[in-house]
């Protein structure tokens, strides 16, 4: 059983800095492609940032430049860490990975972005 845990949600002003974390139980942040969704009230939820195992990172283009994912293998954590943030960036953000053949999510950390 994978467990993931998002934290460093909150409210920020436009223009203002987060910096999200996901624990992950075991050591699959070593081993799996894990990403960041994000999802808006009355929106679907959307891809943000992946990282790969091998630690290849991508990006959609409405945070490209903004946000950095990044892991750190000997805390079994990934961070998204958000600058230059914008209310349209408002959503409970989410991190997951595929382990086994099975996908896993976390509860989500709201991200709110005041103007």
């Amino acid at each position: 059983q994978v467990q993931l845990r998002e934290s460093g949600g909150g409210l920020v002003q436009a223009g203002g800095s987060l910096r999200l974390s996901c624990a992950a139980s075991g050591s699959i942040v070593s081993y799996s492609n894990m990403a960041w969704y994000r999802q808006a009230p009355g929106k679907e939820r959307e891809l943000v940032a992946t990282v790969s195992s091998g630690g290849t990172t991508n990006y959609t283009d409405s945070v490209r430049g903004r946000f950095t994912i990044s892991r750190d293998w000997p805390k079994n954590t990934i961070y998204l860490r958000m600058d230059s943030l914008q209310p349209g960036d408002t959503a409970v953000y989410y991190c997951t990975t595929r382990w086994k053949g099975r996908d896993y999510w976390g509860q989500g950390t709201q991200v709110t972005v005041s103007s």
